[in-house]
Parts: structure tokens; C-alpha cells; sequence
């Protein structure tokens, strides 16, 4: 590409910018130009339901650059502007100023929403979601001490409040209507070691429970009415039900959609040659499972704009790596790698009751599709080796603390 080819990157989170800093650190020397709907620099969203909620980050500290490395690297950087439309054949962008762009290449890092359930009163004053920094500031400075906060949701968002909301001495209630927290995610095995982690911490796990309403008084919310009929008291309500990938540009401008997002191959490219998907709203085809795979954490936005902008350079490169996300609630610390959306069995290795452990999801033929490690440092790489290796293991073998974890 030539100094006068225009690369746009449509996305001001932690993908957008990495995509920015590895267009350069590939010595791409052409225009290139980063939209960002907020008006913060781009920074990473991890922290918010973790070190920012709980005090010991501050924005600055997870904020991916400062503003003087988007000048120094001659970023055209757009706070606070957010694209309303692309031209795939014309190759084009519009701005909400009805202005257009050009552009030889395009990137697509537009990542997710709070999911906003119809419920009565989610709109009332006092109901909070999770998804930009200006909402963890609003709901820090709900959390009192000795205040009551109602959570809707049992997913990563909503413990993760839960237990940075009982660290600061809030009450707290989680309303879930699945029959253990983190059901999706990791199963009815390793959901109950969740549940009971919370439990011990003094939260009031409703599982198996709907809720009805957001009831409020004089257009503030003050708790939650539920299926059975009875109500939770609540100073502040959280809806923490899932995230929407933001994929209306995409669909917009024609590109295949399936599985929940944009469909991309293993390079990250699009049905559209000049323009490529990473983050939230990717569904791609991942070279080792052979299926799509679309995830809403932190590893893809950090990972795929690499090998995205290596194709949009002209080069050839895969996206492999293992889904990976992490949590810390309390005294549990975890790293889960893999994809087991389906499995046979869950092998626990160590210590449950003290949560100090390793889990694998292993399929009929005991081959191991994903792992976490509980308190258990230091084995990431093993449980990597593990999935990779795609063969049979032998689950009293890897049950065994005693034993290395190797295949076979």
C-alpha cells in the first residue's frame, strides 16, 4: 500500500486501537483513521466490572494509549463521531455531518451493547448497565456502604459486581433465571462452585427465578418484583443480561452475517475482500476446531487486529488461538481456554471444595475442548497442549494432581 491509501478502522475500543498500533508497527506509512463512538480515548473494558469498580484502577491506567502516541504515530483519531453508514462498493463512509470518507481498507471493531430486556421500568432512574466507563463511574457511585443493589443476570458482568459490591459493604441480590450462574458458559459443574462462592460471601442467590418488573417510585427504581410474586428491596438496580454485538453497519452494508455476527474466514476477512471484522462482532472460522467462533472477550480485541491488519497489508495469516477470558471474584482467580459449547463430562483435578483447582470439558472421545484453572498457576500452557493436541486422554490420568498433565 501507498502513501496515499486511506485504512479506516471503524471501532474505538481496545481492537480498534491495537489494529491502529499494528498498521504502524507494520511500517504501513498511508492515512489512517480511527472513529470512536465515545468521546474517551480507547481503552480496555476488563476493568470495569473488576479494578475499576473496586478503586484500584484508574481510567488512565487502562486506558491502551495516551493521546500523544495517536500524534506522534499520525493517527487520525475521531473521538465522539460514530459512523452511520458504509458504501462497500463505493468504498466510502458516512459521518453523522452527512460528510463521507474514502477508503482502500476497512476494519470493522464496532464490539457489543448491553443487551436491554423489555422489562417494566428498565428505564427508571437508578437502573444501571455495564458496558462504557461513564456507566462504572455512575454505578461506583451507587455503592454505598450499607446500600442494597439488585442485580438482574448471573454472567461474568453481573458477579463480577456482585463481588466488588460486597467488598465495598453493599448488600446484594442476583436474580437469575437459569438454574446456576454461568449455565452458558461453563456448565452446570462449575456453575455450582460459583454459586456457592457467592453464598459464602453473603450474597442472595435467587436461581430458577424470573424477574417481572423494575419496580420504582416517583421514577426511581427501588428494587424488583419477581415471578413468585414477591419483591426485592434495591437503592440501585443492575441489568446485566448479555451483551449485542453492534453489527447494524454490517449488516448495512451487505456483508454475510450467521452465528450471531459477521461472518469472517481465518484471516478475519469479510465477504467483502477490502474489508475486515474483529472482536465482539467476528464469527470466525477457527482453523482447529473447524466451526465459528464468536466471543465477547477481551483475547480476541487484543489478538485478531494483528492478523487482521496482515491481510489488509497483502500478507497471509491465520487466527488460531484458543477463546480465553479470565475472572477474579473474591479469593477466586481464573483462566478458562477452550470451546465446549458442547461436552460429555466435566474432570475436576485437585482441590474443588477449596477452589484451588484444574477443570476439563472433555467430548465422548475423552479428548479435552477446553480447561480452566482454578488458583492453579503456572499450567496454562499445559491445558493449551491439551486442546491442541486433539486426542483421546485418559480422565483418571488427568484427575490426578500427582500426574503431569501431558496427553495419553
Amino acid at each position: 500500500m501507498t502513501t496515499s491509501s486511506t485504512f479506516a478502522i471503524v471501532g474505538g475500543g481496545l481492537a480498534g486501537a491495537k489494529a491502529a498500533e499494528a498498521l504502524r508497527d507494520n511500517d504501513f506509512d498511508g492515512h489512517v483513521v480511527l472513529f470512536a463512538a465515545e468521546d474517551q480515548l480507547p481503552y480496555e473494558r476488563p476493568p470495569l466490572s473488576k479494578e475499576y469498580l473496586a478503586g484500584k484502577k484508574t481510567l488512565d491506567e487502562f486506558t491502551v494509549e495516551a493521546a500523544p502516541w495517536y500524534r506522534d504515530h499520525n493517527i487520525d483519531l475521531r473521538l465522539g463521531t460514530e459512523v452511520t453508514a458504509v458504501d462497500a462498493a463505493g468504498h466510502t463512509l458516512t459521518l453523522p455531518d452527512g460528510t463521507t470518507l474514502g477508503y482502500d481498507k476497512l476494519l470493522l471493531a464496532t464490539g457489543s451493547a448491553s443487551r436491554r430486556p423489555p422489562i417494566p421500568g428498565s428505564d427508571a432512574a437508578g437502573v444501571h448497565y455495564l458496558r462504557t466507563v461513564d456507566d462504572a463511574a455512575a454505578l461506583s457511585a451507587a455503592l454505598k456502604p450499607g446500600s442494597t443493589l439488585a442485580i438482574v443476570g448471573a454472567g461474568w458482568i453481573g458477579l463480577e459486581v456482585a463481588a466488588g459490591a460486597r467488598g465495598r459493604d453493599v448488600n446484594v441480590t442476583v436474580v437469575e433465571t437459569a438454574a446456576q450462574p454461568l449455565l452458558a458458559a461453563l456448565g452446570a459443574e462449575l456453575g455450582a462452585v460459583f454459586a456457592q462462592l457467592h453464598r459464602e460471601h453473603g450474597v442472595d442467590l435467587r436461581l430458577d427465578t424470573s424477574v417481572q418488573e423494575i419496580t420504582t417510585d416517583d421514577g426511581k427504581a427501588t428494587g424488583l418484583r419477581l415471578g413468585d410474586g414477591s419483591t426485592v428491596g434495591a437503592d440501585a438496580v443492575l441489568v446485566a443480561v448479555g451483551a449485542a454485538p453492534n453489527i447494524a453497519l454490517a449488516e448495512q452494508s451487505g456483508l454475510a452475517m450467521g452465528d450471531g455476527g459477521v461472518l469472517v474466514d481465518a484471516s478475519l476477512r469479510t465477504s467483502d475482500p477490502d474489508i475486515y471484522a474483529v472482536g465482539d462482532i467476528a464469527a470466525a472460522q477457527h482453523p482447529l476446531f473447524g466451526v465459528r467462533i464468536r466471543t465477547e472477550h477481551w483475547a480476541n480485541a487484543l489478538k485478531q487486529p494483528p492478523v487482521a491488519v496482515a491481510g489488509m497489508l497483502g500478507g497471509n495469516a491465520e487466527y488460531d488461538e484458543l477463546p480465553y477470558f479470565f475472572t477474579d471474584q473474591y479469593d477466586l482467580g481464573m483462566e478458562y481456554v477452550g470451546h465446549a459449547p458442547e461436552y460429555e463430562r466435566v474432570v475436576f483435578r485437585g482441590d474443588v471444595a477449596g477452589r484451588e483447582f484444574v477443570a476439563f470439558w472433555l467430548d465422548a472421545d475423552n479428548r479435552v475442548l477446553a480447561g480452566m484453572n482454578v488458583n492453579v498457576w503456572d499450567v496454562l500452557d499445559d491445558v493449551k497442549a491439551l486442546i491442541r493436541a486433539r486426542v483421546p486422554v485418559d480422565p483418571q490420568r488427568i484427575a490426578d494432581p500427582a500426574q503431569p498433565l501431558s496427553a495419553g
